[in-house]
């Protein structure tokens, strides 16, 4: 199990990631957190939907953590995953150069969806959200996808491109969640944790 982020109080819930693009977004509302990353099985099932499977597997990972920490599980957990789909194919990361030019060319030119589930685990209650962006891309050259992969930006991101980085060279049009396209839809996730009790804002520090 991880530590809370320095300079945080007492955590609020934990965090069932080793994403520090979800750990960012976390701290971006404002939420303390401390690290309880899960290992899980996080291969697709014989005709399990892309919605199906993001909910699994975030569902699957919230449990996972939840059973580690044990009684030390006196906090909500919070776990998310995230597929990249052109088409009805789910695009995971890329194992090598030629996996992640296979998935930038199937990209490449097209509108595809990046769906995000989120579970947060309250005690024996689990709660769920599923988030659904699409994301169009202009044309890549050939030359532009090998340049991009020797950045070694592709290397552990779904569909083999990060829209917070480089990879938002590509993008001509977002219709949904931009932190959802990162790994965590802020919205979503914000709603989860108030009805969970966990305020966002603190009254009297709008406006200050």
């Amino acid at each position: 199990m991880g530590s809370t982020r320095t300079g945080d109080a007492d955590p609020q819930i934990y965090l069932a990631s080793r994403s520090p693009r979800r750990a960012e977004l976390l701290a971006q509302i404002g939420i303390r957190f401390a690290l309880a990353p899960a290992d899980t099985d996080e291969t697709p099932r014989q005709g399990e939907s892309p919605r199906d499977y993001v909910s699994r597997v975030a569902l699957d990972k919230a449990r996972a953590a939840a059973s580690a920490l044990g009684s030390a599980a006196a906090l909500p957990v919070l776990a998310a995953d995230t597929a990249v789909v052109s088409g009805d194919r789910i695009l995971g990361k890329p194992r090598d150069e030629a996996e992640a030019l296979a998935m930038l060319r199937a990209l490449s030119g097209s509108t595809h969806r990046v769906l995000t589930g989120v579970c947060l685990a309250v005690g024996q209650a689990m709660r769920s959200v599923v988030s659904e962006s699409q994301v169009s891309f202009r044309p890549i050259s050939e030359a532009e996808m090998r340049r991009y992969w020797q950045t070694g930006e592709p290397c552990d991101k779904a569909g083999g491109y990060a829209i917070q980085g480089l990879g938002a060279l590509f993008v001509t049009h977002l219709r949904g969640s931009y932190s959802g396209v990162m790994g965590l839809p802020l919205c979503e996730t914000g709603q989860l944790l108030e009805r969970a009790g966990i305020g966002l804002i603190a009254v009297g520090e709008a406006g200050a």
